[in-house]
């Protein structure tokens, strides 16, 4: 198999590590996978890809491009299209994934993720924004997998009424909208690069891997979250 997206490729290296061939250049967990890279999300080395032969390759409608599922598809390589918005479907995605594509049964990582997201809302409620990119800004809006992780941990996005999925914002807007949450990916904010944008708005730094990977971290991404959040609510 080739795995198009990060969090699927670890999910993959994890469970079925013998079965994976091919990955990403951002396909960074687990440390030290050793498989052959095939360039980027949005760019993949098709080439390289159809050159391993694989029985599968396991893309994201949002992450990775029609035209490449098309090209792929044309040379003759299968292709599993994923549709994840929210902790419910990525749970269905892998699950099915896993059991009825692979055959290999429920891994226990995914079994802890469902039980550690079915509780209640840990969190107060709370108005946050989730800035992703600055120059120009851009922010988590409506129906993604972010949306939905900090709606179940108790927390408003500011953004998430709107019609758009990543909605380009005036830095003024993002201003006193609420507690900011700085991830470190897609943009990498930073201590010295993000909070100074805000003051007089609290803020603080985040994984980006825990609010947007829905591979093997999820088992543990409630309470690291929940723990990493809660002192700046608290003040």
């Amino acid at each position: 198999m080739v795995s198009l997206v990060p969090s699927i490729t670890e999910a993959l290296a994890v469970t079925v590590p013998d079965r994976l061939v091919g990955a990403t250049d951002w396909c960074t967990h687990p440390a030290g996978l050793d498989v052959v890279r095939v360039r980027g999300t949005k760019n993949p080395d098709r080439t390289a890809i159809e050159a391993l032969h694989p029985d599968l390759v396991v893309v994201n409608r949002e992450e990775n491009r029609q035209l490449d599922v098309e090209r792929l598809r044309t040379a003759g390589v299968p292709v599993w299209v994923t549709v994840i918005e929210s902790v419910d479907e990525a749970l269905a995605s892998l699950h099915r994934l896993f059991d009825d594509v692979l055959d290999v049964g429920t891994p226990s990582w995914l079994s802890a993720a469902a039980h550690a997201w079915s509780g209640a809302a840990p969190l107060p409620p709370t108005r946050v924004c989730v800035p992703i990119w600055r120059d120009p800004w851009m922010v988590v809006g409506a129906r993604t997998f972010t949306g939905d992780v900090l709606a179940r941990l108790g927390l408003e996005n500011v953004w998430a009424a709107g019609d758009e999925r990543y909605p380009h914002r005036e830095l003024a807007e993002l201003q006193g909208a609420g507690l900011v949450l700085l991830p470190d990916e897609p943009y990498a904010f930073t201590a010295a690069d993000g909070p100074e944008a805000f003051p007089g708005t609290p803020t603080t730094l985040i994984s980006g891997r825990l609010l947007t990977w829905y591979g093997p971290s999820l088992a543990t991404a409630r309470a690291e979250l929940t723990a990493a959040i809660r002192p700046a609510i608290n003040g």
